[in-house]
């Protein structure tokens, strides 16, 4: 489960929701994003933000802010909501234990700066296993590392996708994305307006039509990626509506 968007910005929102996580009977593990705290915190430091198709760019300052807020202010607060809802979540970083590895992303049209691709079996599957099958719940921050000392900023979506595509080998996996809206919307302002089926096709034709945009294009890429790497299921959706979403009951299916 990957939770983003403004209810990491939203305590009692945030709060709520951790405490549905935590009843989940399925083994899990949680990825989650930033919301716009780093941005605001940037703010107070004089940083301000730029973004290229849903996806920060990080230069050395961001990189600093982005670990102190990601790795610790975030995590942490997720990873003690957890335990306070009885779940015994552990907090991690790509470099924690080595569970994610990433090289820096290479300057093309855009240098994005320290922003990490995860590499080819980049995932700790091993490690990921162990911590599950002894009833323990990985919250992941969106952060990687280069296994040369480096860290790198990774989108918390990508994350969720190659996680997910790494288990999937040798597990029935399902993908849900959750952040503050019903789902994939045809009008950003109607939530009742969710798109129940998306494909390859009707992404495409969104996109251009403008209607899909900004942060959702990193989040139906990385959908449409897990579905051809064999994750059984994709679905995004309000994170309000975490059962339902599992249960194949709201949100929008990624096909």
């Amino acid at each position: 489960v990957k939770i983003g968007g403004n209810v990491i910005d939203d305590q009692d929102r945030l709060d709520a929701f951790l405490r549905g996580f935590a009843t989940q009977k399925a083994r899990s593990i949680l990825v989650h994003g930033g919301g716009k705290i780093a941005t605001d915190m940037g703010a107070q430091l004089g940083l301000s933000a730029k973004y290229v198709d849903g996806r920060r760019v990080t230069d050395d300052a961001t990189l600093q802010l982005v670990l102190m807020v990601y790795g610790g202010l975030v995590n942490k607060r997720i990873v003690a909501g957890l335990q306070g809802a009885g779940c015994n979540a552990i907090g991690l970083t790509g470099a924690d234990g080595n569970v994610i590895q990433a090289n820096r992303r290479p300057v093309g049209a855009v240098d994005y700066g320290h922003v990490g691709d995860v590499v080819s079996a980049g995932v700790n599957i091993a490690l990921l296993q162990l911590l599950l099958e002894n009833g323990m719940v990985p919250v992941l921050a969106p952060l990687t590392h280069d296994g040369q000392g480096g860290m790198l900023n990774t989108n918390a979506d990508t994350i969720a996708q190659e996680t997910a595509r790494a288990l999937a080998g040798s597990s029935a996996v399902r993908l849900v994305y959750c952040f503050e809206k019903k789902g994939v919307l045809q009008d950003p302002e109607d939530e009742a307006s969710v798109i129940r089926e998306i494909r390859q096709e009707d992404f495409e034709r969104l996109k251009a039509a403008g209607i899909i945009s900004g942060g959702m294009i990193p989040k139906l890429e990385n959908a449409f990626a897990a579905i051809r790497s064999g994750v059984c299921e994709v679905i995004i959706g309000q994170a309000d509506d975490l059962h339902l979403l599992v249960a194949g009951k709201a949100g929008t299916k990624i096909l």
